[in-house]
This record gives structure tokens, C-alpha cells and sequence, in this order.
């Protein structure tokens, strides 16, 4: 079976679910899970039912794709996504958001827990993605040519939607919430940078890194669906602090913000045409 034959058996199941066409869809990383339990219609369906998704592996990472409404409008919520340091290639990677493409979305929502580089950066700050920075290799759209999947050779210029990022923004400050912007960094993983590495990125221009979003937002854009991505920071990267890294602080400080995230992204979401 091909690959996109695999993702148009994974439409026509997800339709015979019944579930309403979303007009947004969201991607939420580690420890942000909560956000999809408080959809109002909910219709969760896990990925193990799902033909060719799939299955998250990461403690944090709940495995579940949720319909419902957030905001007055039709979403679509990946309950945990799925990385290049689980063994996936990279177009398992991005099987989801190609699915979430084809079942008609226009905007696409992803947010992360990452690593902050910024030194004015502090756990449990959110970021507002500006660019990003693909140290991997990897690209989802290289490969065949899948016409229904959009061009071979397409614009990144604005790969963060300049009008999603500017509502977003109005968002925190009518909120009176404090934001940040900057560029997120793409690595492998699973490991976490070593001080040197982080040394070099800051020099290249990132202010915070993690091992997952990019391939989702190459993967979007290909398909011509706008794109704003949010970074929970939850610990400063290797070398910025005298301590070591760990997952387990990253799951603490998403819980810890999740509240805050939450309203923010339910009052984005209302803003979006």
C-alpha cells in the first residue's frame, strides 16, 4: 500500500466515526495534554484504532485524536505526537498532520515543551514561534511526489503565519500575560544537547530547542495550511544552569502552566478567521 493510500484509509475511517469536519487543528506536546478533556461535543478516538497512525511512546504523550469545539469552532486535537528519536521515519512522523490536511483544516495549531537558550528566558514561559531552525536533515516532502499532498518545492518564508502570530500576541497582552518570541531549534533527540551545542545554536540565532514540531509545520505548509506554534519553555537548555536535565521536569513545569495555556489557546483559537 502506498503512503498516501494509507493516510486516505486513515480519513475514510476517522469519517465513519462521524466525527464533525474541523476547521482547526492542534498539536500538543509534553504534558499538554489536558487541553483536548475540556473540548465541549468530544469524540476521542485513540491512535491504535486508527489504520497506519502511529503509537506515542513518550511518558506525557496520551495517544488519542480529539473532535470537538474550542473558541466556537470545529477542531481537531492530537492528544501527543510522535518523534524521529522513537524510531519513526520521518513521514510516520508527520502521518497525523497529513491526516488532519486531508480531513480539511486550515490552521494548524502545534506547541512544544522545549529548552531555553534566550538567557532572559525562564521555566514556564511561553513562546511565540518566529522560525525555526532544522538542524536534522530531515524533511517530510522529500521522497516521491504526492501531487495531493501540494507541491514538490514550496516557500518557508513565513512558515509561522504572520497574522496567527500577531493575534496570538494580542491575546497574552489583552490577558495581561507575559510572552516571549523567538526562534525554536529542531534536534533529534532523544538525548539532550550538550553545552557546546547549545553554545553553537545561540550563536546561529535560536532561543529555544526541542526534538519535535518542525516536521509538522514543513508538512503543513506543504499542504498551504497556516501555521502559529507556542513553546512551553520548561527548562533552561545544557550549560545555561549548573544542573542536569531531566523529562521529569519538563512534565513538572507543563503541569504547572497548563492553566495559563489553556485560556490562551481557547481565546486564540476564537480569533482565528
Amino acid at each position: 500500500m502506498s503512503y498516501y493510500d494509507e493516510l486516505k484509509k486513515a480519513v475514510e475511517y476517522i469519517k465513519s466515526r462521524r466525527v464533525p469536519g474541523p476547521e482547526i487543528g492542534i498539536i500538543l506536546g509534553s504534558g499538554l495534554g489536558d487541553f483536548a478533556d475540556g473540548l465541549e461535543d468530544r469524540i476521542g478516538i485513540p491512535y491504535a484504532e486508527i489504520p497506519g497512525f502511529p503509537v506515542s511512546t513518550v511518558k506525557g504523550h496520551r495517544g488519542n485524536l480529539v473532535f470537538g469545539r474550542a473558541g466556537g469552532r470545529k477542531v481537531a486535537v492530537m492528544q501527543g505526537r510522535f518523534h524521529l528519536y522513537e524510531g519513526y521515519p520521518i513521514q510516520k512522523v508527520v502521518f497525523g498532520t497529513r491526516v488532519l490536511g486531508l480531513l480539511g483544516i486550515k490552521a494548524l495549531i502545534v506547541t512544544n515543551a522545549a529548552g531555553g537558550i534566550n538567557e532572559n528566558f525562564s521555566p514556564g514561559d511561553l513562546m511565540v514561534i518566529k522560525d525555526h531552525i532544522n538542524m536534522t536533515g530531515e524533511n517530510p516532502a522529500a521522497g516521491e511526489e504526492i501531487p495531493e499532498l501540494g507541491p514538490r518545492f514550496f516557500d518557508m518564508t513565513f512558515a509561522y503565519d504572520a497574522e496567527l502570530r500577531k493575534k496570538a500576541k494580542q491575546v497574552f497582552e489583552e490577558a495581561g500575560l507575559e510572552y516571549k518570541d523567538g526562534v525554536y531549534a529542531f534536534l533529534k533527540g532523544p538525548s539532550y544537547e550538550t553545552p557546546a551545542e547549545i553554545r553553537m545554536l545561540k550563536t546561529i540565532g535560536a532561543d529555544a530547542v526541542g526534538m519535535s514540531t518542525v516536521p509538522e509545520v514543513i508538512a503543513a505548509r506543504q499542504m498551504g495550511i497556516k501555521v502559529l506554534g507556542i513553546s512551553c519553555i520548561t527548562n533552561m537548555a545544557a550549560g545555561i544552569l549548573d544542573k542536569p536535565l531531566s523529562h521529569a521536569e519538563v512534565l513538572e513545569v507543563s503541569e504547572k502552566v497548563k492553566e495559563k495555556f489553556v485560556r490562551v489557546l481557547c481565546s486564540i483559537i476564537e480569533k482565528i478567521d
